[in-house]
């Protein structure tokens, strides 16, 4: 089916993309899922990750999303993201030192009780993912 669709994703704080594309993916909380034109409507919970596009020009870019929820719908696909940047967005540095803090807060937990290991599991998944996004080759 040719055509595309209007992607919006956005967070509480402000919208982060409003664009038109040819297919969206993003990542389910049951696994990775595709949105085409004419797509059968559904709603799902996400985890952190990245929801890739194509623009009209066939142009990929990658958007970090940490939780939230998607909504399909036949022409549109609207992403409400706990927090989301786009690659060129992305602080490498800063995403580099979390992933150093939440390593060595997940190395503390085996000696000690005190830290909370779901907190530093999620924190070392957002700064993985952060970095995996921003290292891509080609910017966007």
């Amino acid at each position: 089916m040719a055509g595309t669709i209007k992607l919006e994703i956005v967070t509480p704080e402000r919208v982060v993309v409003s664009e038109e594309a040819q297919i969206v993916t993003a990542p389910g909380t049951l696994g990775e899922f595709g949105v085409l034109i004419g797509h059968t409507p559904f709603l799902t919970a996400l985890q952190t990750g990245a929801v890739r596009y194509l623009d009209p020009q066939g142009g990929e870019h990658f958007v970090f999303v940490s939780g939230g929820f998607a909504e399909a719908l036949p022409d549109r696909v609207t992403v409400l993201a706990e927090s989301a940047e786009r690659r060129r967005d992305i602080d490498v540095e800063r995403a580099r030192a979390a992933l150093e803090r939440a390593q060595k807060r997940l190395a503390e937990q085996r000696s000690r009780e005190a830290v909370d290991f779901a907190r530093a599991q999620a924190a070392l998944q957002r700064a993985l993912v952060r970095l995996k996004i921003a290292e891509k080759s080609r910017p966007q």
